[in-house]
């Protein structure tokens, strides 16, 4: 990247987020970081660049339009990256009104709030400018074991609140951009894992479960099959997204790491059994317990990087194997 820009990035301190903040602050990029700091956003997880002169931060709520607007003209920002979500599955089932709220209402506030401060751009800062939303493959619902992998042309099927919720962020942004050419991107992904991430997702889960000796919880029969990606292989496609990618486009980035939650507690279970083995000598996989299966529970989800890798040059940079070994030693040492 020669220009160092200045980046908005919404949900800074959540697990993806955060990992965006610190590759940008590395490359010498401002980031202006907003974050509500509900329970999925922690400010440990930005502490290793929270005294850098490049990093800023404001403790807000997206839905705090002009606030928003303000921050954007004062900053000069080039880019806002849009991660701020509620994005736990179970949470949606239980209580969709925050979903409706944060994922829905958020997005719209902020699309409004950089339409405006876009309006009044010069030429130049209008050619530079890019709107990135973060999305999910579950706006695109469930896949059968033998089905393609989605793309960027698959329909848009949301099956849980959280996924119907994300699905309509991505439609708001399409809509701004062919009504008022805001300069927008969308970008969807597969299941992120890697240090920081949120106790409640299913990979911490289980490291946490495993290390404190409890029963490690599985869904139904464990048979539903994610794929994987690494949190900054993710983030990587992101930047790749903003600095290399086309406006009005879409990109999905996957991990190529298709596994079903079974297999990935095993993973984890050999993998602690040969660095941290239990004191008694049995498996971690002897505290494996299959519980009521999720409602609406979808089988499979899996990404083409066709698109990501021919227009922007993606690929995963490690094994998931090299990768969930990361992972697992950082719960260990946390």
């Amino acid at each position: 990247m020669t220009n160092s820009k200045n980046i908005l990035v919404t949900g800074g301190c959540g697990f993806i987020g955060s990992c965006f903040v610190k590759k940008q602050i590395a490359k010498g990029n401002f980031v202006l970081n907003i974050d509500k700091l509900t329970y999925a956003g922690s400010p440990a997880n930005v502490e290793a660049v929270a005294t850098n002169p490049n990093y800023r931060f404001t403790k807000a709520d997206i839905n705090e339009t002009s606030l928003i607007q303000n921050l954007l003209n004062y900053n000069k920002i080039d880019w806002v990256v849009n991660f701020a979500a509620e994005s736990h599955v179970d949470n949606s089932i239980s209580g969709p009104g925050i979903f409706v709220q944060t994922n829905i209402n958020g997005t719209y506030s902020m699309l409004q709030a950089s339409l405006n401060y876009y309006k009044n751009l010069s030429p130049e800062k209008k050619n530079d400018f890019r709107f990135l939303n973060v999305s999910t493959d579950e706006v695109f619902g469930s896949l059968q074991e033998n089905d393609e992998p989605f793309n960027e042309n698959s329909r848009y099927q949301p099956n849980s609140p959280y996924s119907a919720s994300k699905a309509s962020s991505d439609h708001l942004v399409r809509a701004w951009q062919e009504t008022y050419k805001l300069p927008t991107i969308i970008t969807n992904c597969s299941n992120n894992f890697g240090p920081f991430q949120h106790h409640e997702k299913l990979i911490p889960t289980i490291i946490r479960s495993c290390l404190q000796n409890k029963d490690i919880p599985i869904y139904g029969n464990g048979k539903n099959i994610r794929d994987w990606i690494f949190v900054g292989d993710h983030c990587d496609g992101i930047e790749l997204a903003l600095t290399s990618g086309k406006t009005d486009e879409t990109y999905l980035f996957g991990g190529e790491k298709e596994l079903c939650n079974i297999e990935i507690a095993h993973k984890i279970c050999e993998i602690l059994d040969s660095i941290k083995p239990k004191s008694d000598g049995t498996s971690y996989k002897s505290k494996i317990k299959f519980v009521q299966d999720r409602a609406g529970h979808d089988f499979r989800y899996a990404i083409s990087n066709k698109k990501s890798f021919k227009e922007l040059g993606f690929k995963p940079s490690k094994s998931f194997d090299e990768r969930l070994r990361e992972t697992i030693e950082f719960f260990i040492n946390k």
